[in-house]
């Protein structure tokens, strides 16, 4: 017989084993917030598109979405309102979408301290404001976003390069700055021209897509930009407004391009005037986190992912890619593949100081480069950028 002693520890232990089984046999239902349609051909689209791929690759996985989750679209509608009626409906995770999102998130994660809570793009956790059950996970859209500002610096014929901005927050002023600094680079140690000959200049619209009436309007945005010269515009909004524009003026005989943002497939609309597109793959995080979950063993953490640069396009790996596009010509296709190689070995370090803000302090240093939290919380848009770091 085994000593009476063990008797405790042993039930437990069966306990914790049942526990885990029955959880890994009961199907997941997750729900997942979607700050703008869910058909945007951009940011809102890409996260359906993971949580598609999450019901795919994740037996007996279930998705209960809700789109336009954002003040314009559903006024008064509150984060926990809708985290009631996805739990109400069997939803054990919750996955939400957007940076607006972080409080309204944060009180539904502590109403309902039982399920699991985690906000893409927030930072709850890295500054402890999280409650236990509430996680943190984004991707570096960073380094995507310098495979634009390459090919925008690779292709001008001007030297003006718009963007083409959301909101400004710390997420947009640094994915402007990352889109900067990969136009610098190109224009400078590729193509050898002088750094006061390029123009890189950041217009914000207001929020993430149009709301009319409350947003500028991205057509007129973009199309002011080409109206003054600009002949590349990178779209940091989520929605393709820049290469509808572009494509429209190309058919009028302007040789003019775009790079839209977020989604895969989004220079399927103007092909010949797309030179490429950093997106999210949202399926292979989406999923990591969705087993987790389904297996008992998630832990919140705040995650910021980082590209597989061996395996930039494949959709079972990077959370991140950039896809180039028809417009881009082989030549300079060529040499961003050689920026990317670099990148991902390390060869080039676009973070690496001396880098100075707008108003001339110092960003980071010479002989050291960026911590993930100088780069996280960034206040002000970079040296040699034209355009606004706050809002008036």
């Amino acid at each position: 017989m085994r000593p009476a002693r063990f008797l405790p520890a042993i039930l437990a232990l069966c306990l914790a084993l049942a526990a885990s089984a029955q959880a890994a046999e009961t199907p997941l239902t997750f729900g997942l917030l979607l700050v703008g349609p869910y058909n945007d051909k951009g940011y809102s689209q890409a996260q359906y598109e993971g949580g598609k791929y999450v019901e795919a690759h994740l037996p007996g996985a279930k998705m209960l979405y809700l789109d336009k989750v954002n003040p314009a679209d559903r006024p008064g509608v509150t984060i926990p309102q809708v985290v009631d009626d996805l739990v109400a409906k069997g939803a054990t995770l919750i996955f939400a979408g957007s940076d607006d999102m972080k409080d309204g998130i944060r009180e539904a994660a502590e109403q309902h301290p039982e399920l699991t809570f985690v906000h893409i793009s927030g930072d709850d956790v890295l500054t402890g404001k999280a409650p236990k059950n509430l996680g943190n996970v984004f991707s570096k859209m960073e380094y995507a976003k310098m495979m634009a500002g390459f090919s925008a610096a690779m292709t001008t014929k001007t030297g003006k390069i718009g963007f083409l901005g959301p909101l400004i927050n710390d997420e947009t002023r640094r994915l402007a700055d990352a889109a900067y600094l990969g136009a610098r680079y190109a224009w400078e140690k590729v193509r050898g021209l002088k750094p006061e000959a390029l123009s890189f200049k950041v217009t914000w619209i207001g929020f993430w897509f149009n709301i009319p009436g409350v947003t500028s309007d991205p057509n007129q945005v973009a199309g002011s930009f080409f109206d003054q010269g600009y002949d590349v515009i990178i779209s940091g909004i989520d929605t393709p407004e820049a290469l509808t524009v572009a494509a429209s003026r190309r058919k009028a005989g302007a040789d003019v391009y775009a790079l839209p943002y977020d989604f895969k497939e989004a220079c399927g609309g103007a092909p010949e005037a797309c030179l490429g597109v950093p997106y999210f793959n949202w399926g292979p995080p989406l999923l990591a986190i969705a087993k987790a979950v389904a297996e008992g063993t998630y832990k919140p953490a705040f995650e910021w992912l980082s590209p597989d640069f061996a395996a930039l396009n494949d959709p079972d790996k990077s959370p991140v890619g950039f896809l180039p596009g028809q417009a881009l010509s082989a030549e300079n296709k060529q040499a961003l593949d050689r920026f990317v190689a670099d990148l991902g070995a390390g060869k080039v370090d676009l973070f690496a100081g001396p880098l100075a803000y707008q108003d001339g302090t110092v960003f980071v240093p010479a002989g050291r480069s960026a911590t993930d939290k100088e780069l996280w919380f960034c206040p002000q848009l970079l040296k040699g950028m034209e355009g606004a770091s706050a809002s008036k």
